[in-house]
């Protein structure tokens, strides 16, 4: 799989198991018309790019895309979402088709933290994180990765090597084994796309290097 930066696409693989699901029906005036996670995220990623709203689709679903699949109903998006976008937010998701608060847009810009977007009829949501402009988000907004899941859906994507550092920040809060999965997931199926070096720096600088050192033990690497 070839790399690209921001600005090129990449093409994903044909099949991405478990992102297949749910109807959607009412934006078009069409009923039963099928849609997929694939088209939750192409819409909301065309929004974010009419608003000129950086992003990128972090999460499980990114974590697919660069490693194993597996079931999902959820998308994770980091944007730097601000109050003067709220407007054109509402205007792209109407009340008609999507569950969108816009009290909970504020709260989220003024802590820092997150909102959902639901899609009802299909049950799919999306997560839309307030980037907190730390080091660590504004180097991964500079690696966004352009990925095309279909020929006609292209949607910035956080970079794998990002993607395996916050995985391994969430296991440290957590413990969840799914993020260590999702991170062996990565390194087998991406491998020649991961630059080693940035993660163990990053890891350095946020505390992770134990558990870095440990996933790389599991996996028969060299630390």
């Amino acid at each position: 799989m070839e790399t690209r930066q921001s600005g090129d696409s990449q093409q994903l693989p044909e099949s991405a198991p478990g992102l297949e699901r749910g109807t959607f029906s009412t934006r078009d005036g069409q009923e039963n018309v099928r849609w997929s996670l694939l088209n939750f995220y192409g819409w909301s990623s065309s929004v974010f790019k009419r608003l000129k709203i950086p992003y990128f689709v972090t999460g499980a679903v990114a974590s697919i895309a660069y490693g194993e699949p597996r079931l999902t109903n959820d998308i994770d998006i980091l944007t730097e979402i601000q109050a003067e976008h709220i407007p054109g937010l509402r205007a792209c998701f109407p009340e008609s088709d999507f569950y969108l608060e816009p009290d909970s847009i504020f709260r989220a810009i003024r802590d820092t933290s997150q909102f959902n977007i639901i899609h009802p009829a299909s049950g799919l949501k999306v997560d839309i994180m307030i980037s907190g402009r730390s080091e660590f988000d504004q180097s991964r907004f500079k690696r966004i990765r352009q990925l095309k899941p279909l020929d006609d859906l292209e949607a910035n994507f956080a970079s794998p090597e990002d993607m395996i550092i916050i995985k391994m920040e969430y296991y440290q809060q957590g413990r969840s084994e799914k993020h260590l999965r999702d991170i062996a997931g990565i390194l087998r199926i991406s491998a020649e796309l991961i630059d080693m070096n940035y993660i163990s720096s990053w890891a350095r600088k946020m505390g992770l290097e134990d558990f870095w050192r440990s996933i790389l033990e599991r996996l028969g690497n060299n630390p």
